[in-house]
């Protein structure tokens, strides 16, 4: 009785692992796979911010002000500019965050020359820092 109760569970065993197998996978998997179309689409998305987030930094140090600003510190534009795609996505969306908001406030009017003056420096040390401790 013992041995016909163990072939009975073992027959129902190897009957469910059957049908298990036998399932399509392509329904198992529907639900937990990112499509590849879907992986492209977001790569596509970072790529264009970051690019944007880099063009919005570089235009930032590009300016006069800031060009200015750097060599009055001793510290070279065109490093610090090179440096800007070393940082990491976070960084760098950081960054061109503040660097928008400080252009805005310089031409609203509610920051003058010294206080951008200061923000550019700081923006060009933190690159500079950034990349150094990478």
């Amino acid at each position: 009785m013992k041995m016909l109760r163990g072939r009975k569970l073992s027959c129902a065993s190897v009957l469910l692992f059957s049908v298990a197998v036998a399932a399509p996978q392509s329904i198992v998997a529907q639900s937990h796979v990112v499509s590849p179309g879907q992986i492209q689409n977001d790569v596509s998305n970072a790529s264009a911010a970051r690019q944007q987030n880099q063009k919005e930094v570089r235009d930032f140090l590009s300016s006069q002000e800031a060009q200015r600003a750097m060599k009055s510190v001793k510290v070279d534009p065109q490093q610090v500019t090179n440096a800007v795609s070393q940082l990491n996505d976070t960084e760098l969306a950081s960054l061109a965050a503040r660097s928008a908001k400080a252009q805005k406030d310089f031409a609203a009017g509610n920051i003058d020359n010294h206080d951008l003056l200061l923000i550019l420096v700081a923006i060009a040390a933190l690159i500079l820092i950034i990349v150094a401790v990478h």
